[in-house]
């Protein structure tokens, strides 16, 4: 194959997804020296590790762990309206925390079994303390004659329409339009005309949202948690939703023109505006072997956020017509994730009886509170295909950055990381080698020890920290700064989950 077809092969594939051919090539092998800036720099697959491997390599190996969260002791934390996809933010200023969640009323006029069993809005409540929630009475619409009447997003003369699947946007301020907060949600019902879609709506104070900047970006019947990240090393907006234009569509009834439950992704370079007009959603995510081996033959969703350069996808396999789960996806490009190879759960059912025990959503939305990030699911105590359960809002915990590690045996191992050009700053590594030991050794690119930073001069780690400054006894890191260096991690019953430059 010559240069040049190489070259529109690229380009093709940067059409079809919508990628610069730069974006390609970087996604596919980093570009070394890596500039890592002074984010935390996670381990999940080989864009920063370049190798690892174990001391005795015959019988042991480096291995990458998925953790599971951990749910909090006095769950549910929010229940009473079926509540269903949430979204939680807390200020900065005030450290309120504010949840935006789908409440289902259960619909008395549904004609049929075939009915439609519950309306959906979007509601709010706060908590000082993340645990303790409460539902303020707001009253914003006369329509809703339930208490406390806390739906936030609606029309006051068109009580027909409902909305569900909030999701708060992280933007540049130059696409905020002067709001300080966005939202994106799905608007549906009889009779609503051209309000049905996906849609955005801006608020500055998270209570009373503008209805005339509220805009239609998809008319597409994606009927579960759509979400909208902003990819700033490509400069677009990327959607995660259901391609239901072309399966299972919907014209004065469905379709059934295959499988919509899976993955799909859709880019745009303006946040406002009609999405469909300039691309189309397209699968990415379907079930493979491994899922079809427990009969998860269907994706319910994925709602996404991305941070720290990375797509973190809350991933929804879905056993038809019952249990749902959440699962890690992770990607760099946000076209290929990685999955846990044993396809575990980030959170785990509760026993049978128990109030999720058949369904957990997850959002990505995570809060860090201290040395933690805080995540919020709705679950549910019955299975998917009958409207007779109840559904309610649950905490679970996991350690800051805590995804992901990569653990050494007890034989010891190292990771070696690709080169990087040092930002400067101190070394600090998020890691847990309470029973173990963790060192580090500084080399070139050709893997030869700096003097005064092979593992010898490091002070060993024995401690269990997510932030934790990794000191050489003679020298100094923050002296390499500009230099091409590797660092090398040798582990030794011990997990590393993340390493960053401090500022």
């Amino acid at each position: 194959m010559t240069r040049g077809t190489v070259l529109c092969y690229a380009a093709l594939m940067c059409a079809a997804y919508g990628m610069s051919p730069r974006a390609t090539a970087a996604d596919s092998v980093p570009a070394e020296p890596l500039s890592i800036g002074h984010q935390p720099q996670f381990l999940f697959d080989n864009h920063v590790v370049d190798n690892h491997w174990a001391i005795r390599y015959k019988r042991q190996a480096v291995t990458r762990h998925f953790h599971q969260a951990h749910k909090h002791a006095g769950n549910p934390i929010l229940a009473g309206d079926q509540p269903s996809f949430l979204w939680v933010v807390r200020d900065d200023d005030t450290g309120l925390f504010r949840m935006y969640y789908q409440a289902n009323f259960r619909n008395e006029l549904a004609a049929s079994d075939k009915g439609r069993k519950y309306r959906t809005h979007i509601a709010y409540a706060e908590s000082e303390d993340g645990v303790h929630w409460r539902r303020p009475d707001l009253n914003l619409f006369d329509w809703h004659t339930g208490e406390p009447n806390n739906i936030v997003i609606g029309r006051r003369d068109i009580p027909n329409m409902e909305s569900c699947g909030p999701c708060l946007l992280d933007v540049p301020q130059r696409d905020r339009r002067g709001y300080q907060y966005l939202m994106l949600y799905r608007a549906k019902g009889a009779g609503i005309g051209d309000l049905t879609g996906i849609r955005i709506v801006g608020s500055n104070d998270g209570i009373h949202w503008d209805e005339e900047s509220d805009t239609r970006v998809a008319h597409l019947h994606s009927d579960h948690h759509n979400t909208i990240s902003y990819d700033t090393d490509r400069r677009q907006y990327v959607m995660y939703c259901r391609a239901k234009h072309i399966y299972r569509k919907w014209g004065e009834e469905m379709l059934d023109t295959g499988a919509s439950r899976r993955v799909a992704r859709m880019t745009s370079d303006q946040l406002w505006g009609d999405w469909m007009q300039q691309s189309s959603p397209q699968t990415i995510m379907v079930p493979d072997e491994i899922d079809a081996e427990s009969h998860f033959n269907f994706f319910y969703g994925m709602p996404t956020r991305r941070w720290a350069g990375i797509y973190w996808g809350f991933l929804e396999p879905f056993r038809m017509n019952d249990f749902i789960y959440t699962q890690l996806a992770l990607s760099r490009d946000g076209i290929h994730f990685t999955r846990p190879p044993d396809r575990s759960k980030l959170i785990e059912y509760a026993e049978p009886g128990s109030w999720d025990d058949e369904m957990i959503f997850a959002s990505p939305a995570w809060v860090e509170v201290g040395d933690e990030w805080w995540i919020y699911y709705s679950g549910w105590d019955g299975p998917h295909g009958t409207p007779e359960r109840t559904g309610a809002i649950g905490l679970a915990t996991i350690r800051k950055e805590g995804f992901v590690s990569m653990h050494g045996p007890s034989g010891g191992g190292v990771v070696c990381t690709r080169t990087m050009r040092w930002p400067g700053g101190r070394l600090l590594i998020n890691a847990d080698a309470d029973e173990g030991e963790l060192r580090v050794r500084i080399s070139d690119a050709d893997r030869q020890p700096l003097v005064g930073f092979d593992y010898d001069d490091c002070e060993t780690f024995r401690d269990d920290e997510v932030s934790h400054e990794v000191i050489w006894r003679d020298r100094d890191i923050n002296s390499l700064k500009g230099e091409t260096i590797r660092l090398e991690f040798y582990l030794e019953n011990a997990d590393l989950f993340t390493f960053r430059a401090s500022e």
